[in-house]
């Protein structure tokens, strides 16, 4: 069956049909991982957004349910240039066309996904309209683009009630802001006892735990959507407890201390972004995911100070807290598949709770 992906700015690509053929409007961003299409899939923060992927062969090795960061997939479509509808892989349980089509995600493929990247690094992130009705009527459907909005999908996208993962060690609480499990998982096998909660959990909850630290995590959206979560973020900062966050957390983090952020032209979103460690000079790759970043010329060196940056654009990937036991990244160190080059990043945690005993 034939689909389409409207653009706001008018461009309209055709393809194939994959997945649910349920209309859908969202915000239109591209990922440039060559593989952890799962990953991507099942990753909380693209929520209220359809993915383009720029690797042009995506599907191949199938989908195994073990690997996913979460319980579902959360994008709202899908958008591939080649979908291999016969994976070779001893551990495929599924195929990415039977995937979507179970948890009602349109897609389209066979479009020039290259094309449609460099209009978006061109002119930015735009919304548009996956559809599979051939009689649209543009003039109809641009303004309904240009209309829409993620929303506050936080809520939407965190755990509905507190969860533990057991261990011997530390005692850790994660804010679960639309958390992918490995970050979980990383924490734990460094012993960690996991409590997670919430997003809306009040500040008073997490800090009657007495938990040796707190996580924030990955999440989507505009951070500065989040009021009432930045307000009990404060209280959390004004604690002892040491605190580590990642990607939304950062951003949180970093408004709750008065900082600012604003959206990027067309974010980070892949496997492959080099960070720099600004203490060390020391280059890593990283894995990202945003649409937002936390702005440094608001940013008051009394507070905080910039701990890493990217190395393509310069934009802040990190901050370090002064007289504070808190550190904050935009990119992701519990990445999976991969890189995992910053895995560090977590036994630097264990060190500020004192160790891993």
């Amino acid at each position: 069956m034939k689909a389409f992906l409207i653009l706001e700015d008018g461009h309209v690509f055709s393809g194939t049909s994959i997945g649910s053929r349920k209309e859908v409007i969202s915000e239109i961003v591209f990922n440039t991982s060559m593989t952890g299409y799962l990953e991507v899939l099942t990753d909380p923060s693209y929520a209220g957004q359809a993915v383009c992927m720029t690797y042009p062969l995506i599907g191949n090795y199938g989908i195994c349910y073990e690997d996913s960061e979460s319980l579902r997939p959360w994008p709202d479509g899908y958008i591939v240039r080649e979908l291999s509808r016969m994976p070779s892989n001893f551990r495929s349980e599924d195929t990415i066309q039977n995937f979507l089509k179970k948890f009602d995600i349109p897609g389209i493929a066979g479009i020039d996904t290259r094309a449609l990247t460099k209009i978006l690094r061109e002119k930015g992130t735009m919304n548009g309209m996956i559809t599979t009705n051939e009689n649209y009527e543009i003039e109809k459907i641009i303004p309904k683009l240009k209309e829409y909005t993620t929303g506050r999908v936080v809520e939407k996208v965190t755990c509905s009630e507190k969860s533990v993962l057991k261990g011997k060690g530390k005692k850790v609480a994660l804010l679960d802001l639309g958390a992918k499990n490995n970050i979980a998982k990383s924490l734990n096998q460094r012993g960690c006892q996991v409590t997670v909660y919430p997003a809306l959990t009040t500040a008073e909850e997490i800090l009657s735990g007495n938990p040796d630290g707190i996580m924030l995590s990955n999440g989507p959206g505009d951070p500065k959507e989040c009021t009432s979560i930045i307000t009990e973020i404060k209280k959390l900062y004004h604690s002892d407890v040491p605190i580590f966050a990642i990607c939304l957390g950062h951003q949180l983090m970093a408004l709750a201390a008065g900082a600012d952020t604003h959206k990027m032209k067309y974010g980070h979103r892949g496997g492959n972004h080099p960070v720099k460690d600004l203490k060390t000079g020391r280059v890593y790759i990283s894995s990202q995911n945003h649409g937002y970043v936390v702005d440094t010329d608001r940013l008051d060196p009394a507070i905080a100070v910039p701990a890493f940056i990217n190395v393509n654009d310069g934009t802040n990937e990190g901050l370090s807290y002064i007289g504070k036991n808190i550190f904050t990244v935009q990119f992701h160190p519990e990445a999976c598949p991969g890189p995992q080059d910053s895995g560090y990043l977590f036994d630097r945690f264990m060190e500020m709770m004192g160790g891993t005993k």
